[in-house]
């Protein structure tokens, strides 16, 4: 299945771009955590569903714990967890205080730029195929009435 996208046009009538046509990717469905880890079986593997939901398991929370003990998590050749601060700032190095400076934690993904792996972002455009949903209709009426024949 191709990448999803669906244009629109930006609306700000403050912006330098308004009235241009962009496009934002569309994701159909989101693959539960289970629902991974069953495909991880399916893939020839030796083990079944329930051994990968608690290898992943264990891996989603020692990740966790090692981002929370200040430590960066590399994913293989996958690409690398880390955390972010949002913050707002302060007038003096004392005037800084946790609870009304920081707004907010984020986990961050890094994506690897290693050979077979390189998840840039040109790298990604070069792999995958698109299709504008719009499309998808046409594509399902299609698929129909291949199935009638």
């Amino acid at each position: 299945m191709p990448v999803l996208y669906k244009t629109y046009v930006n609306q700000m009538k403050n912006s330098k771009m308004f009235g241009k046509v962009y496009a934002r990717i569309v994701s159909l469905k989101t693959m539960t955590y289970q629902e991974l880890c069953k495909h991880m079986a399916e893939h020839n593997s030796v083990y079944g569903s329930d051994v990968c939901l608690g290898v992943a398991n264990k891996l989603q929370s020692c990740i966790l714990e090692q981002l929370l003990e200040g430590k960066k998590v590399q994913f293989g050749d996958l690409g690398t967890f880390y955390l972010s601060a949002r913050t707002n700032g302060a007038d003096t190095p004392d005037d800084f205080n946790i609870s009304s400076n920081v707004k907010g934690i984020y986990l961050r993904f890094q994506p690897s730029r290693v050979d077979l792996n390189d998840l840039s972002s040109k790298t990604l455009k070069k792999r995958a195929s698109f299709l504008n949903v719009k499309e998808l209709a046409g594509l399902k009426d299609a698929e129909d009435s291949n199935d009638n024949e």
